[in-house]
């Protein structure tokens, strides 16, 4: 080689898993005995969206409680629009979900002196079935599965890597293109690499990263959906963005959730002047769903002109909180609110992506061998509102389905072609990076003005100028100047913020996390909002020869 450094470096993997949460770490345990397996993460792998969830995980657990309770808890939160044979598959495999959770280490929270685990209640649920580690499951959880995929041989950790496109590919006597790798940007060394396998999975979160307010780490820019997206697989009800009620509201707090099982366990929203609100709204007040609880704070903050409300857990015992919301405690202590003596400013933020990539019960998209799992997809599970803490219980569950089914037909995959690099001659390097942080910020602004909890047609009409004229300046900015981390993002959202727009203008209703001024009432019948791209994967081609196509 003479000296010479090779930029752009080629991986080959059975299999690769693009993002390393509760569902990319879950897959890849299961496979890593059988292949092997890159999981890239955008980030550090202590980051991202399931390190930092408080709550819990639902599970039916406990004898009092029923398969058919929560699945019906499940279906009334999804204003009609789940999928029952979806629900009923995912709490079906709950508690052995749970099972193989402690079987890894998760340290759940226990009753007092006892053996028996402690389960909270939350908005929607009929009974205590959320299992947590105290406010912080998704560190215990997270911190279990790393270290779980550290110790194993068969699974390489790619931290700092974020996935740019997917690759695709086209074989003499097969009908359909078929996924067969990634390109990804190294951080570390600000080169484009390529990472082949037989099958790809997404498992990248979701995009609540679109709006101005969220509770989500910056890590939540819709990339695996906007790849999927580009790459000719269907979405589906993307107009169905959940905003959590209670984000903390102070000048120096970043996207710090205050946890819903703070008002499962008791506290109280109030004004500013002290009084309760939610007995107004909803007869069961604070445990109503959380669209109904959003909708609640954002129309009181503008009836009254105030900047937050209040959540007040005081009147219990500085015991029972120290126990139950130690992380909670800890952190409003940092901004000089002592939660056990005075209630905590709350604003609702985007929180969580309930429409995605549509799959079907095995986490398989409408691109061959390529498969989404978790927050990225769409399975039927939330409807039109997710009901709380069943999102890290869909992700165990299809995380472990997806991994059967690629086991079963892992062999029978063939080798891909190898693709070609990355090619990075035609660009150069930007001296105007200004532009990128203009656009980013312009895009989440227009996004919670017009496409927030409360929506009108002329809202998104607004909203679809500003996203045409933002992906044309984007689309020319990528093709000129060499790519960068927040060039990759702000793509991705400007293809998400499309998706939500366009979904958000076909709903004429108003149901579960959609509601639109100008259509109030719910419409009698429920029908999911399915985008399906100009080059759908699941058509049939005609080929001539073996080629490659990188999408661009």
């Amino acid at each position: 080689m003479n000296g010479q450094v090779v930029m752009n470096k080629y991986y080959s993997h059975d299999i690769l898993v693009i993002g390393s949460g509760a569902a990319g770490l879950t897959l890849a345990l299961h496979l890593a005995k059988y292949a092997n397996v890159a999981v890239l993460s955008k980030s550090a792998l202590n980051e991202g969206s399931t390190w930092f969830a408080q709550g819990g995980i639902a599970a039916v657990l406990d004898d009092q409680d029923s398969i058919e309770a929560h699945v019906a808890d499940t279906l009334i939160a999804g204003a009609g629009l789940c999928h029952e044979d979806a629900v009923r598959f995912t709490v079906e495999h709950s508690k052995e979900a749970i099972e193989w959770l402690i079987d890894q280490g998760v340290n759940f929270t226990r009753e007092n002196g006892k053996t028996d685990y402690h389960l909270t209640q939350e908005g929607g649920h009929s009974h205590r079935r959320i299992i947590h580690s105290a406010d912080a499951t998704g560190q215990a959880v997270h911190t279990s599965l790393i270290d779980q995929a550290l110790q194993q041989s068969n699974i390489e950790l790619f931290e700092h890597h974020l996935a740019v496109n997917l690759i695709t590919q086209a074989d003499d006597g097969y009908p359909r293109l078929r996924c067969t790798g990634a390109y990804a940007l190294n951080h570390n060394d600000d080169h484009i690499h390529v990472f082949q396998a037989k099958v790809v999975v997404l498992a990248t979160g979701g995009a609540s990263k679109v709006y101005l307010y969220t509770s989500n780490p910056d890590s939540a820019s819709g990339d695996g959906i906007a790849m999927a997206w580009r790459a000719g697989c269907r979405v589906a009800n993307m107009e169905f963005n959940q905003f959590h009620p209670t984000c903390l509201y102070h000048p120096n707090a970043k996207t710090f959730l205050i946890t819903e099982a703070l008002r499962g366990e008791g506290a109280y929203l109030k004004l500013p002047n002290g009084e309760r609100f939610m007995p107004r709204f909803d007869e069961r007040a604070e445990l109503a769903p959380r669209d109904i609880v959003a909708r609640a704070i954002d129309h009181e903050i503008k009836r009254l002109g105030c900047k937050c409300v209040y959540l007040d857990i005081s009147h219990k015992s500085p015991e029972f909180i120290s126990e139950h919301f130690p992380t909670v405690k800890a952190r409003c202590l940092e901004f000089g609110i002592d939660i056990t003596k005075e209630p905590i400013p709350v604003v609702p933020a985007a929180h969580y992506t309930c429409g995605g990539v549509v799959v079907d019960r095995n986490g398989q998209t409408d691109l061959e061998h390529l498969y989404a799992i978790g927050e990225t997809t769409f399975t039927g599970l939330h409807g039109a509102n997710r009901m709380a803490s069943n999102s890290l219980l869909e992700c165990i569950v299809y995380a472990r389905s997806a991994a059967e089914d690629i086991l079963a037909k892992l062999n029978a995959i063939p080798q891909p072609d190898k693709s070609p690099a990355w090619d990075e001659s035609r660009v150069t390097d930007s001296d105007e990076d200004v532009v990128i942080s203009h656009n980013w910020d312009e895009l989440r602004r227009f996004m919670w003005d017009y496409v927030g909890i409360v929506r009108t047609h002329k809202r998104l009409e607004r909203a679809t100028h500003r996203i045409k004229l933002l992906q044309k300046e984007i689309a020319e900015y990528y093709s000129h100047y060499k790519i960068s981390g927040d060039l990759i993002e702000l793509r991705n959202l400007a293809t998400v913020a499309e998706l939500i727009i366009r979904s958000a203008i076909e709903r004429k209703e108003s149901r579960g996390l959609h509601f639109s001024l100008d259509y109030p009432n719910k419409s009698p019948v429920a029908r999911d909002t399915v985008l399906v791209p100009a080059n759908f994967a699941g058509q049939n081609l005609i080929i001539s020869k073996n080629r490659s196509v990188a999408e661009e």
